[in-house]
């Protein structure tokens, strides 16, 4: 027993090692970094369109409450907007919106801006007002943006914030029908194949490039018809700068490459102009980036079984069982004499057997059961030593005869009858 009080501290010490020296180790399981990284560069940008001079479009503006330059895309219901604008009050009757194309460079946007005449300007798709400009925020703002250059709700949103009165609300202006198998077999006979994508490795990739769309028009919903021509192919559709998946795993991450490509790139997109191409380039580079973040159709990365990782929860409670294991086995052995236990083994056995004579003439009910036991410890210890058994065997029948005769010293009412204080 005096022995196990330091194995049980030894433990305690070696659990709060370990627990320590592991907490400066991490493990980091992740896919493979995407091959790809999307990016709409300066380099893809189409650029050459220029406007007149700021007093000529002025000069415009004032004359007309429309001015489309050479070159403008952006489009919008007309009446629905000319409505917004009376609904607005009379500080909005006289509206003027001035409208530019797509890739000007810099100064030439500057110019554009510089039209104080102008109460709403739209560069590309982009659509701005005084201190505000107007951003989409879903697949419902950007479909028709992007597909048809349709800015309505873009103007009526601004119409509403200029006039300080509640936005209104942006459904999905872009109506949509299923194409005839016809249309359908005359696209997928100029689709062309992209093979070596990083978005979709080992796979050729089906692709078909429309221009903008006609705004008022429902627009054909190709990507599904495609899919069911050619099954487990992924299918790309690009109207105008929207693009569009269909094809293996597209509810995993379609909607969500879509949101961050367009939620990253829109307000560049809807300004600048770029080819289709690098349009098509960059979502693909984003989608390649969703895919090999690993939170779609791919399955963990296997993680080989740690037996520090499994058990390093339960160490504290170890290392808090063996502390208090100590200190009990600490507190018992504080309990025996220490003059008895330097003594030798025979003059320890006559000491005791001294000790538990004298005992055996005070004691009463309380504490006879543990005189008993301490002299039943004294006998088998005289036994033992007669007998030539090993000391340390003797040594521990002693001991146990030891602390009976403290216990039952205890219940006297004398005082130096502890072996302490007894064989002092």
């Amino acid at each position: 027993m005096r022995n196990l009080r330091w194995v049980f501290l030894l433990a305690a010490a070696a659990s709060l090692i370990v627990f320590l020296i592991a907490q400066r180790q991490t493990t980091h399981v992740s896919y493979a970094e995407s091959p790809a990284t999307a990016n709409v560069p300066e380099a893809g940008e189409v650029r050459g369109a220029t406007v007149p001079t700021v007093e000529q479009m002025t000069a415009l503006v004032k004359a007309n409450p429309v001015v489309r330059l050479e070159g403008s895309v952006a489009h919008w219901d007309e009446a629905r907007v000319r409505a917004a604008i009376l609904s607005a009050g009379s500080g909005a009757t006289d509206t003027r919106i001035l409208v530019a194309p797509p890739g000007l460079p810099e100064a030439e946007q500057d110019k554009v801006r510089d039209v104080d005449a102008a109460t709403i300007r739209i560069l590309g798709t982009e659509v701005s007002g005084g201190i505000y400009q107007v951003s989409g925020t879903a697949a419902a703002d950007w479909r028709p943006q992007f597909a048809t250059g349709d800015v309505t709700a873009q103007l009526l949103t601004l119409i509403a914030g200029l006039a300080d009165q509640p936005l209104p609300s942006s459904p999905d202006l872009l109506q949509r029908r299923d194409p005839s198998p016809a249309e359908t077999a005359a696209l997928a006979a100029g689709a062309r194949r992209i093979t070596g994508s990083a978005a979709f490795p080992g796979a050729s990739v089906l692709v078909v490039t429309l221009p903008q769309q006609p705004i008022g028009k429902p627009m054909p919903r190709y990507g599904p018809a495609l899919a069911r021509l050619y099954p487990g192919t992924p299918i790309v559709v690009v109207y105008g700068d929207w693009i569009e998946y269909d094809g293996p795993s597209a509810a995993e991450f379609a909607e969500v490459a879509s949101a961050s490509f367009y939620g990253q790139f829109g307000d560049r997109l809807s300004s600048y102009a770029y080819s289709q191409q690098t349009v098509l380039n960059a979502y693909l580079a984003r989608v390649a980036d969703v895919r090999y973040a690993g939170l779609f159709d791919r399955p963990l990365p296997y993680r080989p079984f740690d037996p520090l990782r499994v058990t390093l929860p339960a160490l504290p409670w170890v290392f808090a069982v063996c502390v208090l294991i100590f200190l009990a086995l600490s507190v018992r052995s504080m309990r025996r004499p220490p003059a008895v236990r330097r003594a030798g083994t025979p003059a320890r056995l006559a000491a005791l057997s001294a000790l538990a004579v004298e005992m055996s003439l005070l004691t009463d009910r309380a504490g006879d059961p543990a005189l008993t036991r301490g002299i039943a410890a004294l006998t088998a210890a005289r036994g033992a030593l007669d007998d030539d058994l090993a000391d340390s065997h003797v040594r521990d029948l002693l001991a146990t005869a030891e602390s009976e005769l403290d216990d039952a010293a205890r219940t006297l009412p004398f005082t130096g009858f502890r072996p302490e204080d007894y064989l002092r």
